[in-house]
């Protein structure tokens, strides 16, 4: 393996942890003897990364460090072209339009050779036209990112009309259609929302009382879904 990739490697595995974690797991994650590897993290170190830590307490890297603009595998750029191109067919105009600018940002600052893999790319999304949505999208994740209360009309799969208020804290993009994950306060409970099916909603002024991450644990719990 080139240095350079082997300094990026590390730079990765170290992303994955939030916490210091051991430079006996960091050499065997990156495949190199300690020795090895506590050069790189000096090598690193004097490049600016914000690596803290020493042996036997284990290194955390610091939020701010940039990767270099070069350094994408190949597995990763097409990722990145996959999941450009689903979100451009199956969000809303506004998500998609933000998809394609920030893979264009990307593209621009890659070398020539990776810029072209990105143009020429031959995975292809196919996916059946979403039904049209009634609720603006970009609102309901506005409300989510601020955790605010939602007032919504809602029609059920069986046209009976309620009114109620929601704590928003996710949105699920299926192939054909997106739905609110949040907390009814008229049920008490977890609720799904299809957002074909909102009728009116309101954004309210006060924020939720619970933070959206604990709602989010609770409903994977409830739901038996792997974190």
């Amino acid at each position: 393996m080139a240095r350079s990739e082997r300094l990026l490697t590390l730079l990765q595995t170290l992303r994955r942890y939030r916490r210091p974690v051991s430079g006996a797991v960091l050499a065997t994650e990156t495949g190199v003897s300690i020795r090895t590897l506590y050069r790189d993290i000096s090598s690193l170190q004097a490049q600016g990364a914000l690596i803290e830590g020493e042996p036997g307490l284990g290194y955390v890297l610091k939020p701010g460090f940039m990767l270099p603009p070069m350094m994408f595998s190949q597995d990763e750029i097409e990722a990145l072209v996959l999941g450009s191109r689903w979100v451009a067919r199956a969000a809303d105009p506004r998500l998609a339009a933000a998809g394609t600018d920030a893979l264009a940002k990307i593209g621009d600052v890659l070398p020539q050779e990776m810029r072209d893999e990105i143009e020429t790319s031959t995975l292809l999304v196919h996916l059946k036209p979403p039904v049209a949505d009634k609720a603006d999208l970009g609102a309901i994740r506005k409300a989510i990112r601020s955790e605010r209360i939602l007032t919504l009309t809602y029609s059920d799969e069986s046209g009976t009309v309620s009114v109620r208020n929601i704590w928003p804290f996710a949105l699920s993009y299926f192939e054909q259609v997106r739905v609110v994950v949040a907390w009814c306060e008229l049920r008490q409970d977890y609720r799904h929302f299809r957002t074909d099916r909102i009728v009116e909603m309101i954004p309210q002024d006060g924020r939720y009382p619970r933070r959206r991450a604990v709602l989010l644990k609770e409903w994977r719990d409830q739901q038996e879904i792997a974190h």
